[in-house]
């Protein structure tokens, strides 16, 4: 099986025009099967308040209501997709950009939640492989947008944590896949204010202890979670670190790597 990248970048590198482009062109020369999954960055939270559009944030997931599923789709699907497919083929890579209604690619279903109402937000029910391995195989970077659909017309905004993962998971019986969730930090941190205390690999056993001893802080606990979740289901390798060190994440020079 070939190697495909699924790389998620953090919205805080798409916050920074100067980071993105430096990003995008790492990226680009990234040799072989990739995808690109973003999600919106300020961008969707700017645009709402200059609309008078009030915007709740529940343990960091966003309420999306019909107002703010219209803002983010625009933003997301909109001009942050189109946005980075543009620098990608003024880097001669070649790229499309996806979100989960386009060709069917990711079929959701709205979340229900026993007491919060969520909104619009979707959660993952399918990924249409064969459709991303006929276009991942013709060398085509794919860049996907974290908005999916439920197949009766409802437009859904997915978590793009989540979606990296899904898409992982799902590529990973076509090929050998690496996930690496690239954001701001240079990995895993043992102290969360100090770049330098990155742990290079956490295996499940050591994630238990680090959990247990409470060395890790709370955000970073979902992302591990999914992590070991993908490599339970046929993830090769998931790695987390700093997104302007994208070659060396996938060298293996930097950022965490989480194996089985």
């Amino acid at each position: 099986m070939s190697a495909l990248y699924v790389v998620k970048i953090g919205g805080n590198i798409i916050d920074d025009e100067k980071k993105l482009s430096s990003f995008l062109k790492d990226f680009a020369a990234v040799k072989g099967h990739k995808i690109l999954i973003h999600g919106g960055g300020k961008l969707a939270t700017k645009l709402a308040e200059q609309m008078n559009i009030p915007q709740q944030m529940i343990d960091g997931r966003r309420i999306t209501d019909a107002e703010t599923l219209k803002i983010v789709t625009m933003v997301y699907a909109g001009y942050i997709n189109k946005n980075i497919v543009a620098q990608l083929q003024a880097n001669n890579c070649n790229a499309i950009g996806l979100s989960g209604a386009d060709g069917n690619v990711i079929l959701a279903h709205k979340r229900n939640h026993p007491t919060i109402d969520y909104g619009f937000a979707g959660d993952v029910d399918a990924v249409n492989t064969s459709l991303l391995k006929s276009i991942i195989d013709q060398q085509i970077a794919v860049v996907m947008a974290p908005i999916t659909h439920d197949q009766k017309g409802q437009l859904l905004n997915t978590n793009a944590d989540t979606i990296a993962q899904e898409v992982a998971n799902a590529l990973s019986t076509v090929y050998d896949v690496q996930l690496i969730y690239s954001f701001e930090k240079s990995g895993v941190l043992l102290d969360a204010n100090d770049d330098s205390t990155v742990i290079p690999s956490i295996d499940p056993a050591y994630y238990q202890q680090l959990k247990s001893e409470q060395k890790i802080f709370a955000g970073m606990i979902p992302k591990l979670d999914n992590a070991f979740a993908a490599l339970n289901r046929g993830v090769k390798k998931v790695i987390i670190g700093k997104a302007e060190q994208l070659t060396d994440l996938i060298t293996g020079k930097s950022g965490t790597s989480i194996v089985a």
